[in-house]
């Protein structure tokens, strides 16, 4: 049986920092992980997730000359770097060898540059959704990302038209910020909510990069009455004729402890008040098992004569604590 005495508390006192770097598929292309298993949530150590995709501008339109287009200037998240591609004229796009169907893919390279792949001429003048197959959208080189599409039906020489460009975010341009996704601290990873389309080739998604820190936890020398942020419940009734309706509804309660200082201006934990930080509680230091939780740290110190220093500090956070076993 654990005993108070035998309890320990932690706190976020310092973050390891990781540069922008890929995270890894976890092969149902929605969520991504990294090396870390906690990320920081601290102001300047939080979290910067950038996916591959286009950030602004990229319009495609007809050039006035045959079989080709314009790229206007745009910006993208290309490797983990915000990058600008200046505009590009009269980029050409190859016609089929016949009147069938053939798809042509405008891209930006890992390179940074504008670049297009051509898809497989098809068999007939219906076109394939299926990336890859004739008459389809081809798949593109891993780390390029699709600004638009070319679909042509004939192999004459003519100018392309508008109805013959296509560029719906998410089926034939890669945007940054689509789908979207959520930032998942207590798990070090990003999931997004819907898988990301599997249009390069291996048939694999886009590149997800992101700069994160992990934290590096210290104890709290002295502290004691530790309250993890929790739910509770409450109930409430309206009486009508012949019986009552009633009602529950929850609150996240908030967490704290005590915390007793040297001298309540040098501490290391006074010197992260007001910072959103992680902590880990656990019941008895000689064990595994810990409460997890992530909360910004308000203190209210009191200094009385010829008595210790203490603070009584607070978690707010926005989720109750998890248990890890």
């Amino acid at each position: 049986m654990s005993t108070a005495e035998n309890a320990k508390l932690e706190y976020e006192a310092g973050q390891a920092a990781t540069a922008m770097s890929a995270l890894t598929d976890s092969g149902d292309k929605t969520i991504f992980n990294s090396a870390a298993s906690l990320w920081s949530g601290k102001t300047g150590a939080a979290p910067v997730v950038r996916p591959n995709g286009l950030l602004t501008g990229g319009v495609i339109t007809p050039d006035a000359t045959n079989n080709a287009v314009n790229v206007a200037a745009l910006t993208c998240n290309l490797a983990g770097v915000v990058t600008s591609v200046g505009a590009q004229a009269a980029v050409a796009i190859t016609r089929p060898a016949t009147n069938v169907a053939k798809v042509s893919s405008v891209t930006v390279t890992s390179a940074g540059a504008v670049a297009v792949v051509a898809g497989t001429d098809s068999l007939s003048a219906a076109f394939s959704e299926v990336r890859g197959t004739a008459g389809g959208p081809p798949l593109i080189p891993v780390g390029s990302i699709e600004i638009g599409q070319i679909r042509l039906v004939t192999s004459a020489a003519a100018a392309i038209t508008t109805d013959q460009v296509f560029a719906v975010v998410g089926t034939h341009s890669e945007w940054a910020n689509y789908p979207l996704y959520n930032v998942n601290y207590d798990l070090g990873k990003v999931t997004f909510l819907s898988a990301l389309p599997a249009i390069h080739t291996g048939n694999v998604a886009k590149g997800v990069y992101a700069s994160y820190a992990a934290p590096i936890f210290a104890e709290v020398s002295l502290a004691s009455d530790f309250t993890a942020p929790e739910t509770s419940h409450s109930v409430t009734s309206t009486q009508i004729y012949g019986t009552t309706l009633g009602s529950t509804s929850k609150s996240l309660g908030q967490g704290g402890f005590t915390a007793y200082l040297e001298d309540g201006v040098t501490d290391g934990l006074v010197a992260s008040k007001d910072a959103l930080l992680w902590f880990r509680f656990y019941p008895d230091r000689y064990k595994s098992p810990y409460l997890l939780t992530q909360g910004k740290l308000g203190i209210a110190r009191t200094f009385p004569a010829g008595d210790t220093i203490k603070a009584a500090c607070t978690i707010s956070a926005t989720k109750t604590a998890t248990e890890v076993a």
